[in-house]
């Protein structure tokens, strides 16, 4: 099992937002995290990630315990994060966005980025362009790229869609399948496009009210009354 959480509860000060989270990831297996909006799901990734205190419950990556340790243990470890609104550094290169990605500092960082580049052609021609002068799906790239460069096991991706061209969408869909086939990547997707959570997801996890309550096969999501009332969006 790559990743347990059992009773996972956080909020921000005194408003409690996680009430008892609980579900558990195997390796290589892509989940999917659906909710009405307010439900919890980014607040999830973040303290998955150790942005957000837990103040009980227990996170478990592989053997060890994460619970209380700080995000850039949690990253060396193998867990990555690509946050919603992508979060690159605009004023940066390309090249430079990834370079800060790599945890490696000792001269192969250079390979390192060479081999992400492999699986992100669009970025090749592009690095020495600022950051922010990228379409937003061309950042989105960015930052899923930069999140490779350390060399995560497990990946928490947020809303990578908001925002993006379509065929942007599809290119992201083929370079995180074809990363699953190859190596071994495991990922949980926080996506309100249902046709991209769909294409991913192995499994769909439904959250309301900072709660895990249903799991749901990838096919469900065609079931209109089931979109209404537990994601609330529209097919």
């Amino acid at each position: 099992m790559m990743l347990d959480v059992q009773g996972l509860r956080t909020g921000y000060g005194r408003i409690p937002i996680l009430n008892g989270v609980s579900f558990s990831v195997n390796e290589g297996e892509f989940i999917g995290i659906l909710g009405h909006n307010g439900m919890g799901k980014t607040t999830l990734l973040k303290a998955l990630m150790g942005f957000l205190p837990a103040t009980s419950g227990r996170v478990m990556f592989g053997h060890d315990d994460v619970t209380a340790i700080e995000p850039y243990r949690r990253a060396r470890l193998g867990l990555g994060y690509v946050p919603q609104g992508r979060e690159i550094f605009p004023g940066l290169t390309v090249y430079e966005n990834l370079r800060m990605g790599c945890s490696t500092q000792d001269g192969v960082e250079g390979d390192i980025i060479a081999t992400v580049l492999e699986e992100f052609p669009r970025l090749k021609p592009l690095l020495d362009r600022p950051g922010g002068a990228l379409s937003g799906g061309e950042q989105q790239l960015l930052a899923i790229a930069r999140c490779l460069c350390g060399d995560p096991r497990l990946i928490l991706l947020d809303e990578p869609t908001e925002g993006i061209q379509p065929s942007i969408i599809d290119e992201i869909a083929d370079t995180l399948q074809r990363l699953r086939a190859r190596s071994g990547l495991t990922m949980i997707l926080v996506e309100q496009n249902l046709d991209f959570i769909a294409s991913l997801s192995q499994r769909i996890l439904i959250i309301q009210k900072g709660a895990i309550t249903r799991e749901v096969a990838p096919g469900e999501l065609g079931d209109a009354s089931l979109v209404g009332e537990f994601v609330g969006i529209a097919t």
